[in-house]
């Protein structure tokens, strides 16, 4: 049974989960993409102007993962309004560890950090912010099951776990400045999370890849706006398979599924 919920901001605590029992419509017909690429997971689509709730697998959108990358969306939130970071200009110097990511053996802002995924300037950001203050805001916010290991680690070693409609909740309430950060912390994280501008459509989203022991968990999360009509997306999949392309696989899908829905033509 689907627990009710709702988007409700208390003064300080907020609820991010997303689904309610009223409006979701459990859309089977996207199980195809899924199945191109041999992988179990879902896709959530929550059309703002006209409340359209749609899911694939719905099951799978109440089930809790780590969030791995996704993550920089609440570090970064966090980082800029405890003021560890003034602004997304904030440089990190690199550590003189090459990296197989070429893009992260270098001195990055945050905003470079974001763009590229750069897991050691995250680390040092959560460092920076230290556990007692990053475990503050993830009590405030209840995001996803609130638990912290290690500072440097807790979002990629399975400790801290959420949910795809929690996800959803998220990203719905930092496009609606409804999350308990400042309006200019929320709106530089959003500026980071634009990664296409047509004039047809802005697409805003943030990927995330980990392991839980032999599976490959990827995430997108974010919106798509049109008109100024935003509708709000999460993508969360698995796989096994030791190759598994995870980036060009969840791009496809998350594709794939928008222009199913309508989406990249202008018209939502």
């Amino acid at each position: 049974m689907i627990k009710k919920l709702g988007w409700v901001l208390a003064v300080v605590v907020t609820s991010l989960a997303a689904c309610a029992p009223n409006n979701v419509k459990e859309e089977k017909s996207w199980e195809k993409y899924f199945r191109e690429y041999k992988v179990e997971g879902t896709f959530m689509l929550f059309n703002n102007s006209n409340g359209v709730f749609k899911v694939y697998n719905l099951d799978r959108a109440k089930e809790a993962f780590l969030p791995a990358s996704t993550f920089k969306i609440f570090n970064s939130l966090v980082g800029l309004q405890t003021g560890v970071a003034k602004d997304t200009n904030l440089v990190i110097p690199w550590d003189g560890v090459t990296r197989e990511m070429p893009e992260w053996n270098k001195d990055l802002t945050m905003g470079e950090a974001f763009r590229v995924s750069a897991v050691p300037y995250y680390q040092e950001l959560a460092r920076r912010i230290g556990q007692k203050g990053m475990q503050l805001w993830l009590d405030s916010v209840k995001y996803g099951n609130m638990k912290i290991s290690r500072i440097d680690t807790f979002w990629l070693d399975n400790s801290l776990k959420i949910t795809p409609d929690e996800q959803l909740g998220l990203v719905k309430k930092l496009y609606f400045d409804q999350l308990p950060f400042s309006k200019t912390a929320m709106r530089e994280v959003r500026g980071m999370m634009l990664r296409e501008k047509t004039d047809k459509y802005e697409l805003f989203h943030k990927t995330g890849w980990g392991r839980e022991g032999k599976k490959h968990i990827g995430w997108i999360v974010g919106w798509i706006e049109e008109n100024r009509h935003p509708s709000f997306f999460v993508l969360n999949i698995e796989s096994e398979d030791p190759n598994f392309d995870m980036v060009k696989a969840r791009n496809a899908i998350m594709r794939n599924i928008l222009t199913d829905a309508g989406y990249f033509k202008g018209e939502m």
